[in-house]
């Protein structure tokens, strides 16, 4: 008391004590919640042309397999298979982007997958190569996406004056060409007796 008294304009600390402890109960710390972001949903198209296809044995067979994904420009981390079904069954041909057939280098995958081209190429095809081929691609999240399948049909080649047909065709115009020879038979048979008759009457005169 003394001490105020002498000194009046001196403040001893309190009332700063005071103000401090003010401050402190004023300032209120926030803990904002963290704000959990879940991946965006892959959206992939794919794309496959033409639906049905036609070859001769001994080309080369390009079924094309496009992949479009408005969300997801790198197309990298997708994984391709390939397979065909037939009256066997189903049959890999390409998983993980690699052909799985043993011993095979006709079947392969082309283009640029970066570019979403997933085609796959047959050289010197077979007539054993015919069937339903399908793209499959499997997304980073798990998901599968397959195309609608392109229906691959073979035809043999028969080096026959250099035409080059199908089994069937080839049937079609034999049986044709059979069938008009026995009609120019039936025709021509009664008219032949004439001839015939004709010929002996004029010998006998």
């Amino acid at each position: 008391t003394l001490l105020f008294f002498l000194f009046p304009g001196t403040d001893v600390g309190v009332s700063g004590g005071s103000a401090s402890k003010e401050n402190a109960a004023g300032t209120r710390i926030t803990a904002q919640p963290s704000l959990l972001t879940t991946p965006e949903p892959w959206h992939l198209l794919v794309t496959q042309t033409p639906a049905k296809e036609k070859a001769k044995e001994g080309e080369t067979v390009v079924l094309n397999c496009h992949l479009n994904s408005p969300q997801r420009p790198s197309l990298t981390d997708l994984m391709v298979k390939w397979y065909k079904e037939d009256e066997k069954g189903q049959m890999d041909l390409l998983q993980n982007n690699v052909t799985v057939l043993p011993n095979n280098s006709r079947v392969f995958m082309s283009g640029d997958l970066s570019q979403g081209d997933a085609s796959l190429v047959i050289l010197n095809v077979t007539t054993s190569d015919h069937g339903i081929y399908f793209c499959e691609v499997t997304l980073p999240d798990g998901k599968v996406v397959t195309g609608d399948g392109t229906k691959l049909r073979i035809r043999r080649a028969l080096g026959l004056f250099g035409i080059e047909e199908s089994i069937g065709t080839i049937i079609g115009v034999v049986a044709a060409g059979i069938g008009g020879v026995v009609v120019l038979i039936i025709v021509l048979t009664p008219q032949l007796r004439r001839c015939v008759l004709c010929m002996r009457q004029g010998s006998r005169q």
